[in-house]
């Protein structure tokens, strides 16, 4: 065996003879068989197929674009190391990207480039790898452990010179960084919301300024903290306006009230007959589409029209959501599962509900419709392994689709010449919560969602379906106008002393008795607030959260906003030791810079 296929390991060889690996033992000691160990790292990506990439010619945007790299780059003493660069879907952002790590490599320089979703880092790291070969490593929670360790060595030993992935990829050990890339700057999912609480985004930020290393936040839809830089002076910022492909256009966008489209019932339908006849247009032409409503399940809650019962998670202050395929009532923030009643649990009435929609009955909806056609799903339901994520991909890609419906999941990163129209269920979703960026988040959905359609040689149609059809995110959305969003954002900011015009700290404060949680936070805050150091800063009444409750926790917070907390952040974090030593059954943090208020 060994002399037909030599150098096969112990595990293979005993398998293989099917003998124990005391024979093994014996042959070695007698000399038939010669032992050796060598490490074999373990390959994230093994089986993936890379085809070698070469430097594409760049657009003058593009161009000009590298010329301030460059020259940030090649100025050891230069004023500002962060580059904000403004580019719209399919601007070739990622081609500045590669042939900008290049130049780093020439230099012998390390780089690190940051993707917001762990799912869209197979493809990215195959972009990179199709261009750098082996001299890439990949980073994030998804890989096994001896994976992550043997990716993490590389990077240690200088075996490779460019790591790629999620948060975690920022703390990779080079010795010589040049260059860390934030793509999608604004994604929420940079932020880490177990402690430590800390912002991908900002740390890159100041790992670049401790190392002298230039960073490079990118994005079609910036966050209003980093355009607000920008325009202050505090970055570099470099724009591009235009498709990397003059032949491709920005998709032309349709905002369509949904008020107009109601029966004789005053019922609202889930799908216009705009969008209907669209669809079905692009089946006819062999082009394919992308369905977009960002909740997963069948429906968002459960009704009795008799007694007017809702079914609630009993650990979480809000309703179960409904999943018809397995029939059961599912809590999305705990996790609580429990069957779906066929009677009403109060009053024992058979007259239940399932009101709202989710993914999936906007699936069954599209499949009573278009009867013929192929149609997949994507969201967190469907998607439980990488292998299914990349299975639907790549059937889309190949055509064998012709509807895929989503959550936000293939909102961003997804690159299919074939898509001509997408469809925007519900764009209304995010806008009327209790957070002050929703608008700002409900606009970058949409405008990234929206850069989906038309990324081939037909040019794109996007219709958005809404109630709120004068609301400044859509309209600008609808736009494609970044800078008219931006100055009406950034107005109601200062009006309302919001970040960026301030820092912004969340006290939260969580336990099972919320009459006592009351009584410890308010000495808290009083204690807080009679420090010097919090002379200058405003505090927020202590309220509950917008969500109450969650996993049999009540939830209250204050906020603290100011220009400079560095004198509140040393007695805050004093308070918080102390804490810790006699909490009595409360849990109390500090979330600074929070980018979610619910």
């Amino acid at each position: 065996m060994l002399q037909k296929q030599p150098g096969m390991t112990a595990d293979v060889l005993l398998s293989a003879v099917g003998t124990g690996k005391s024979v093994l033992s014996a042959l070695t000691k007698a000399g038939y068989l010669k032992k050796t160990e060598e490490r074999v790292n373990r390959d994230p990506l093994r089986g993936a197929t890379v085809q070698p990439t070469d430097p594409l010619p760049p657009t003058p945007e593009q161009q000009n674009a590298l010329d301030v790299i460059f020259r940030m780059m090649d100025q050891p003493d230069r004023k500002q190391h962060v580059l904000l660069l403004h580019g719209v879907t399919c601007s070739g952002k990622t081609e500045v990207y590669l042939q900008a790590i290049a130049h780093v490599l020439e230099q012998n320089g390390d780089a690190i480039v940051l993707v917001p979703e762990i799912s869209l880092t197979p493809q990215t790291v195959t972009r990179f790898k199709s261009r750098f070969g082996d001299r890439v490593s990949v980073l994030h929670s998804g890989l096994s452990d001896g994976e992550r360790h043997d990716e993490w060595m590389k990077v240690h030993r200088g075996e490779v010179k460019i790591a790629v992935g999620a948060r975690s990829a920022l703390f990779a050990p080079f010795s010589n960084l040049k260059l860390i890339v934030v793509d999608e700057e604004h994604e929420n999912s940079y932020k880490q919301s177990e402690a430590p609480r800390y912002n991908a985004r900002d740390v890159a930020v100041m790992r670049g300024k401790m190392e002298n290393a230039l960073v490079i936040l990118g994005s079609a839809t910036p966050s209003l903290e980093s355009y607000y830089n920008a325009e202050q002076g505090k970055y570099e910022r470099v724009e591009m306006l235009k498709r990397s492909d003059p032949s491709i256009m920005l998709p032309s966008v349709s905002i369509i009230d949904m008020r107009l489209e109601k029966d004789d019932q005053d019922r609202t339908p889930y799908f216009s007959k705009t969008l209907v006849d669209s669809v079905f247009q692009r089946i006819r032409n062999g082009e394919q589409s992308i369905i977009f409503l960002n909740k997963r399940g069948f429906a968002r809650q459960m009704h009795c029209d008799l007694c007017g019962y809702v079914a609630e998670c009993p650990d979480c202050s809000v309703p179960y959501t409904y999943h018809k395929k397995a029939q059961v009532l599912s809590c999305h923030l705990c996790g609580r599962v429990t069957d779906a009643p066929e009677v009403c649990p109060a009053c024992g009435s058979d007259q239940i509900r399932y009101q709202g929609a989710g993914t999936e009955r906007i699936e069954n909806i599209s499949m009573d419709i278009f009867k013929s056609a192929r149609i997949a799903r994507m969201d967190s339901d469907t998607m439980t392994t990488p292998a299914a994520y990349e299975r639907v991909l790549d059937a889309f890609r190949r055509g064998d689709l012709d509807i895929l419906i989503g959550t936000q999941m293939i909102a961003k990163g997804l690159d299919f010449p074939n898509v001509t129209l997408v469809g925007i269920v519900n764009a209304d979703g995010g806008l009327y919560i209790k957070d002050f960026r929703a608008e700002e988040r409900s606009f970058q959905l949409l405008a990234q969602v929206a850069g989906r359609a038309g990324r081939g040689l037909v040019k794109g149609e996007v219709l958005i379906q809404t109630e709120s059809p004068y609301n400044p995110a859509i309209q600008c959305a609808a736009e494609h106008d970044y800078k008219a969003f931006y100055q009406d954002e950034i107005l109601v900011r200062q009006d309302l002393y919001l970040p960026p015009f301030c820092h912004m700290i969340a006290l939260h404060f969580d336990g099972t008795d919320p009459e006592k949680i009351m009584q410890e936070a308010r000495k808290v805050l009083d204690r807080l607030q009679a420090d010097p150091a919090s002379g200058s800063l405003e505090f927020d009444d202590l309220s509950p959260c917008v969500i109450e409750r969650i996993k049999g926790k009540y939830r209250f917070m204050a906020r603290v906003r100011g220009q400079k907390l560095s004198g509140f952040r040393r007695i805050l974090r004093a308070e918080l030791q102390q804490w810790k030593k006699s909490r009595n059954g409360i849990d109390f943090y500090a979330d600074v810079d929070p980018m979610n208020l619910l």
